[in-house]
């Protein structure tokens, strides 16, 4: 009688522990907000920092309320220059990967081509795209790729190169073509190496869209940051970042979760 029950309590434990999984992976980074935001406050306080140097959090909040379709507005200009480049980074990146992982003598050419764009600071390019393209949304999807491309790009070529040498002498040994191989076996044992990049070049993404609205830009968070600076309205220019951060979350957690929709398997494995 010990082994149907213990069979028949075993899913409902299973189910016990996820609720509780999740639980804490909500509960807890709220609560380290919380303590943040409490920590935050306190110091303004009791070291009477000046609010033109540090504003306390009811002061960022206000600015939030009262300027809450002006950042609303910002905030979507920057989501969409996120994005864009994010989806064009992977466009261009996921298909370089896979010629560099297939063709040796392409990795000999491209690597120290992609190592050596990869080490220029992003910043110093910036001006000059919006010499070359203006101050429009063009120069802003550009820089997020370029932050984006490399991560991708290693990502990929490592998910690509990790497949178990007995995996694909199994599918050779199954008459499966190079093509059926790659499909079959190639790229879904890459997909979790795959998403690990995506996961990080979603936040340089983020960075790269604001790095471009500060040289040059008439709207976005980043153009919003710049112009509270000049005006000393540091709650506004705090405001703005606590959207920025917002948004690198968001769009953090929505790949997380197309990866789990999409590769259960990876998740039960850890």
């Amino acid at each position: 009688m010990v082994a149907p029950v213990t069979e028949a309590v075993a899913p409902s434990l299973r189910r016990s522990r996820r609720g509780t999984g999740r639980a804490r992976a909500i509960g807890l980074p709220v609560l380290a907000l919380v303590i943040i935001i409490v920590l935050w406050w306190a110091a303004t306080r009791v070291l009477a920092i000046p609010s033109y140097l540090v504003p306390g959090p009811d002061l960022v909040v206000a600015k939030l309320a009262e300027f809450a379709g002006y950042l609303s507005t910002q905030t979507l200009v920057t989501l969409r220059e996120t994005v864009i480049g994010f989806a064009l980074a992977i466009l261009i990146g996921v298909p370089v990967a896979m010629a560099i992982a297939r063709f040796r003598t392409l990795e000999q050419m491209l690597y120290p081509l992609l190592l050596a764009v990869n080490a220029v600071p992003k910043v110093a390019i910036a001006p000059i795209l919006v010499v070359w393209m203006g101050f429009g949304l063009t120069p802003k999807v550009v820089m997020v790729v370029l932050l984006c491309f490399f991560p991708i790009v290693l990502s990929t070529v490592a998910g690509l190169r990790s497949t178990p040498a007995e995996l694909v002498e199994l599918s050779r040994s199954l008459d499966a073509g190079e093509l059926k191989e790659f499909v079959k076996v190639r790229f879904p044992w890459a997909l979790p190496q795959i998403f690990v990049g995506l996961k990080t070049a979603i936040s340089l993404a983020v960075i790269g869209a604001v790095i471009a609205e500060f040289v040059g830009s008439s709207a976005g968070l980043g153009y919003v940051i710049v112009q509270s600076g000049a005006s000393a309205d540091t709650a506004l220019a705090f405001a703005a970042i606590s959207l920025l951060a917002l948004i690198s979350i968001v769009l953090f957690y929505a790949i997380e979760l197309v990866e789990k929709l999409l590769l259960p398997w990876a998740e039960e494995n850890r």
